[in-house]
């Protein structure tokens, strides 16, 4: 692909994640607009709006994938993979804003989506198991936690690096916000 049609493809998914997280009904020619190149140009890519939007949630799922990647959460200490993975996905939660449970009915998304979850799951067990996360919580309770915890910091925390916010929901998971 040339360097310019990859620039284009590129600036047409992120303005797609931006203009459907806004609105999940955006058209492909709001869309094209929005980013600066004609609608033939994306139309010539992506036949339909649903095929624009199952794009945008492969790059964001890869996004994803390379986070957990790069947090190593089998491997490194449990207090530097959560850091890691919480700044993973807020950067990526930024990048790619769109509601993933937007295309939960198409097995392929849905099926991804699973093994991704399995996979911080098992880290939290391991967390929890080696001491960082409490133990006499109901389970998933932190698994249910983490994800809205990411979002807002990604949404409400702009002037915060994904660094800074993922301090901010590590201590908020770790430490609660009471004042004790």
């Amino acid at each position: 692909m040339r360097a310019d049609a990859t620039r284009n493809l590129e600036l047409v998914l992120r303005t797609g994640a931006r203009l459907l997280a806004d609105d999940p009904s955006a058209s492909i020619a709001s869309i094209a607009a929005a980013a600066g190149v004609d609608r033939r140009t994306v139309y010539r890519r992506f036949s339909s709006r649903e095929e624009l939007l199952a794009a945008v949630y492969k790059v964001r799922y890869d996004a994803v994938e390379e986070a957990i990647e790069a947090a190593r959460l089998r491997e490194a200490p449990p207090a530097v993979a959560l850091h890691r993975y919480v700044e993973g996905i807020v950067a990526v939660n930024r990048k790619w804003p769109v509601e993933t449970s937007l295309l939960l009915t198409e097995d392929t998304i849905r099926e991804r989506r699973q093994r991704l979850i399995d996979e911080v799951d098992a880290f939290l067990r391991r967390a929890t198991e080696e001491g960082l996360l409490r133990s006499d919580l109901p389970p998933g309770w932190v698994s249910s936690l983490l994800p809205p915890l990411m979002r807002r910091a990604a949404e409400n925390l702009p002037e915060l690096s994904a660094a800074q916010a993922a301090d901010v929901v590590v201590d908020t998971l770790l430490s609660g916000v009471g004042a004790h």
